[in-house]
């Protein structure tokens, strides 16, 4: 099996009976966080506009106008198209989030259909759980608020936008479906050996979470996907 035959397999297995109770309580917290963050991140745009800007050249005693006054004509152009760009931004680090709340239960349910025979993974304790969900979620946001004034670039912002997120996203769901059978240090180690494979695997993860509405099963599809990468590349190495 190679990673599009994987990718078809996953998305296939992501719509099943077997993951379909899943799914759709993933795609209901995500569309409730969804909302909410959008909600919040653009009247924090409104209000950055409106009064961020002249408290920041307050605070700094005017030092820092050039690079606050640029700030503040990106935040106007982004504020000025409305939640829409709050929704293309949080798209990828809410679903990550999500996929973090899931992940055991979905990786579970494809490694005893689809590799019986192999030791089963192991749940991240709880306190693990909680910290990589959070280095998750903080990671892809903040290169995500990094990369979001390139969007104002027509065509480069949408390739940095979309090659950031391939990256991001198809580390995170690795290292996150790899600590089940590896130390974090091990996940981390298996990713970078196979980094170039690491990054495609990313690309159909990164295509899906920018279409909108079917972004919202990333999640599920990503963590399935990332399972039968997983067992592609520790085949290859000799392991099961």
């Amino acid at each position: 099996m190679n990673l599009f035959e994987a990718a078809i397999r996953a998305l296939r297995q992501t719509l099943s009976p077997a993951l379909r109770g899943v799914l759709w309580r993933s795609i209901g917290l995500a569309t409730g966080l969804l909302l909410i963050g959008a909600v919040a991140l653009h009247r924090s745009m409104v209000w950055f506009v409106d009064r961020g800007a002249d408290w920041l050249l307050a605070l700094s005693g005017g030092g820092y106008a050039g690079p606050i006054g640029v700030a503040e004509g990106v935040v106007a152009v982004l504020a000025g198209l409305g939640l829409f760009i709050a929704f293309v931004f949080l798209v990828p680090p809410v679903t990550a989030l999500v996929a973090s709340m899931f992940a055991d239960d979905v990786a579970e349910t494809v490694e005893r259909r689809d590799y019986p025979h192999h030791p089963p993974g192991r749940a991240l304790p709880v306190w693990v759980a909680v910290w990589e969900a959070a280095k998750f979620f903080g990671v892809v946001l903040l290169v995500n608020l990094a990369a979001l004034p390139t969007l104002l670039i027509a065509g480069i912002g949408i390739v940095v936008f979309f090659l950031a997120n391939t990256y991001l996203l198809g580390r995170e769901y690795f290292e996150m479906v790899a600590m089940r059978f590896r130390s974090p240090e091990e996940a981390q180690a298996l990713r970078r050996a196979h980094a170039g494979r690491v990054f495609l695997a990313g690309l159909p993860i990164a295509a899906l979470v920018s279409v909108p509405i079917l972004s919202l099963i990333t999640p599920i599809f990503a963590t399935v996907y990332m399972v039968h990468v997983h067992k592609i590349i520790s085949a290859e190495r000799g392991e099961t």
